[in-house]
């Protein structure tokens, strides 16, 4: 089974694409084999775009089901960070869908919307609507609460706002079996979606590793060979497998060196074609590969994961498709009856309606936009590695270097960090407030316990005595979170306790605050 090059969001390249790229070339004065080379560096697989979607979709319910845990902490009224104190700190975050309503019910409704549109851009069902829909409410739901954000969820707000302009449906999806119509045979070169929203694509993810790369440069600890075994040390960022790296100063040193490394040649990613593009990136994916099952940092390693599938050329996807064939068929089969049970021959034969731009127009639209916005994204790279000064009225408004790119840069964390959220009921029984289990009466420092998640590890971390509000609230929040069936908690205290990773001395402990809870 192959599906046609027939555009299932409505603008990608006909099947007479090469033919017609190479004619527009010579009739604006330029070679045709300089446009094929730059079309093989910038073009995106149309297949690859399809994996990238199914990703997005699962990596989507992943989310959810993540943030699920702490739905009420983190996205209502009686969690950390009302909507009053969320509009209080970032006046626009009240245009928020998730900030129309503080009840866990109307947070849960949005979770289930956002799980339907997430399951309709993973099958290809509508794809263009379904990315527009989870779009806006990932938007949104980030927006809700960014005190628990990381990089990770700026790369993938970002993933799937270039998705949108891009033919996400075209292989692979509901809307390329519901689309197809006979045509002459494909050529190969067709397959190949290029422009300037491929481009804009790739340069989304190039801008992490490079910005990443001249950071770490800026340090001591990674040019030294020592920050991945810094990182290790550090017991709260351990991941469900953390604690099982081995202890070989050998082995760390190579690792900083290793990924050092790839950060450095990542320009690779679209300077080169064929197999030293494919080995890059399928080296860069096992990396992150592994540091999800390593490290708590969130969905981080995931969505990376995801945005380095654009970089695999056409033959990788040609051997794919080969050895899944017998998969496709069937799923396109079942597609097919699917669709015809449903809508029948009265509803395919059923007009319809012209309202929205042609196919050309809405193309080059998109191309205008994804030009705009990559001519953006270059400058606003380029000032925030200080290689450009910022405009004075850019600069009134954000520092561009306060930049998402910085993991682990110039230098990684040297203490570890835990967390005491005790809560005191009438009775004098001592209760921890995240993990609601009994504690010591006097509850020492080494009595500190790791953070329950990267989400709440980030909201605590980001927590200041200055900033008494967010505190107050927190420990609210706290104070309904160790009430138990039995006993209400009338008082709780929050503090943050940093230890050295070798010896596990206290260095420093920071008393959040103190509240009565009734």
């Amino acid at each position: 089974m192959t599906d046609r090059r027939d555009d299932a969001d409505g603008d990608a390249r006909p099947p007479t694409a090469s033919a017609s790229a190479g004619a527009a070339d010579r009739s604006r004065g330029r070679s045709p084999a300089l446009g094929a080379a730059v079309r093989r560096r910038l073009g995106i697989d149309v297949r690859a775009l399809a994996v990238v979607r199914i990703a997005l979709g699962v990596l989507l319910l992943v989310d959810l089901a993540l943030r699920s845990r702490n739905l009420t902490a983190f996205y209502t009224d009686a969690g950390v960070l009302p909507r009053a104190l969320l509009v209080e700190s970032y006046p626009l975050a009240g245009a928020s869908l998730y900030a129309r309503s503080g009840e866990p019910w109307a947070v849960a409704a949005l979770f289930l919307l956002a799980a339907v549109a997430a399951v309709a851009l993973a099958v290809g069902y509508r794809t263009r609507v379904a990315a527009a829909v989870s779009f806006v409410l990932l938007a949104s739901l980030q927006a809700r609460n960014p005190f628990v954000l990381n990089a990770g969820d700026t790369l993938f707000w970002q993933l799937l706002g270039v998705g949108l302009l891009c033919p996400l449906g075209a292989r692979w999806s509901v809307d390329a079996v519901r689309n197809t119509r006979p045509t002459a045979a494909e050529n190969p070169e067709a397959r190949r979606f290029a422009g300037p929203r491929s481009a804009l694509l790739l340069t989304v993810v190039l801008v992490v590793y490079v910005s990443n790369a001249v950071v770490k440069l800026r340090g001591e600890a990674w040019p030294a060979g020592e920050a991945v075994e810094t990182v290790f040390r550090l017991t709260y960022l351990h991941g469900p497998l953390g604690g099982l790296v081995p202890e070989s100063p050998a082995l760390l040193t190579a690792a900083t060196y290793g990924w050092l490394a790839l950060l450095l040649v990542s320009p690779l990613l679209v300077a080169a074609t064929g197999r030293v593009r494919t080995a890059l990136a399928g080296a860069l994916v096992a990396a992150h590969l592994s540091m999800a099952p390593a490290l708590q940092i969130g969905v981080f390693p995931l969505v990376s994961a995801t945005a380095l599938v654009a970089f695999f050329p056409p033959p990788v996807w040609d051997r794919i498709e080969a050895a899944a064939a017998p998969a496709i068929d069937r799923c396109r089969s079942t597609a097919e009856r699917g669709l015809a049970s449903a809508v029948g021959a009265t509803a395919a034969a059923r007009p319809r309606l012209n309202t929205l731009p042609d196919r050309a127009t809405r193309g080059r639209v998109f191309d205008a936009v994804a030009a705009v916005l990559l001519v953006a994204l270059l400058a606003w790279t380029a000032t925030g590695l200080g290689l450009v000064d910022a405009p004075e009225p850019v600069a009134a408004v954000s520092d561009p270097a306060e930049s998402d790119w910085d993991m682990f840069a110039p230098e990684p964390p040297s203490t570890d960090a835990r967390v005491l959220a005790t809560a005191t009921t009438a009775d004098g029984d001592r209760i921890d407030a995240l993990y609601g289990d009994a504690v010591a009466a006097d509850r020492p420092p080494s009595d500190a316990r790791g953070y329950p998640t990267a989400r709440w590890r980030k909201h605590v971390s980001l927590l200041a005595t200055a900033d008494a509000e967010r505190v107050d609230a927190t420990l609210a929040h706290l104070c309904d979170r160790a009430t138990g069936p039995a006993d209400a908690a009338s008082s709780v205290t929050l503090s943050v306790v940093e230890f050295d990773p070798d010896t596990r001395r206290v260095v420093d402990r920071r008393d959040l605050g103190a509240r009565r809870c009734r």
